[in-house]
């Protein structure tokens, strides 16, 4: 996969050692992570990077990761980010506490790292499931991520690498509407310097290409917006 494709994952925990531990092992997956020490440095990346998971621990500096957990979850755009919380905290209250919060996965310190890099791919697997090698299907149209081909009403689409990523993107959330600035971000990257009219440029072409056997276009444009499937 290309490095823009691949998901990001934030790495929140103000233990140096652990945090290097599970950011070695997080590469060593195949992710791409960016690492916070305490909460308001976390909720500042989430800002910045806009990960696509979230590994935090519970106990941190100056925001607490239940308070970050908490504030994620209340806003709409990052209420979807999924977050695995850490916690030497054992005790059911402490772990229904997180879940109502709106964790999506508890892990008890210590842990093992096998089985959080496990829990770690089974949330990517619902957040970002192309990246993971899974079919995405909307309507007609069906997305293999792991053979890297579209079908529409059975039919093989011709598409370009770009084009496959623009789609993967928007068949993983479909009816959400994504700014180009957003698009630049998940298809090109963040490093990459790419002006905002080649997002519509790209988005052409894959109407082009969903509609190549006929069929109505399904990609929508959302006027000072952006774009969406559906």
């Amino acid at each position: 996969m290309a490095g823009a494709e691949l998901p990001l994952v934030l790495l929140v925990e103000d233990e140096p050692a652990q945090r290097e531990v599970l950011a070695y092992n997080l590469e060593a997956e195949g992710f791409r992570v960016v690492q916070a020490a305490n909460g308001e440095e976390a909720l500042m990346l989430v800002e910045e990077a806009a990960p696509d998971l979230i590994v935090l621990d519970w106990m941190l500096p100056l925001v607490s990761g239940i308070e970050v957990c908490r504030r994620l979850k209340m806003s709409p755009e990052t209420r979807n980010i999924g977050i695995i919380m850490l916690s030497a905290r054992a005790e059911e209250v402490d772990r229904v506490r997180g879940l109502e919060t709106g964790a999506d996965d508890y892990v008890i310190k210590p842990y093992s790292v096998v089985e959080l890099m496990a829990r770690v791919r089974a949330a990517l697997r619902r957040v970002r499931p192309a990246t993971m090698g899974l079919m995405l299907e909307y309507d007609d149209i069906r997305l293999d991520a792991e053979t890297h081909r579209v079908y529409r009403a059975d039919k093989v689409l011709k598409l370009g690498p770009t084009e496959f990523r623009l789609l993967s993107t928007f068949m993983e959330k479909p009816g959400r509407v994504w700014a180009r600035d957003q698009l630049l971000d998940r298809v090109w990257g963040r490093d990459i310097y790419v002006d905002t009219r080649t997002v519509d440029v790209h988005i052409g072409r894959l109407r082009k290409a969903l509609c190549q056997h006929g069929g109505e276009d399904p990609l929508r444009t959302v006027r000072g917006a952006g774009y969406a499937l559906g």
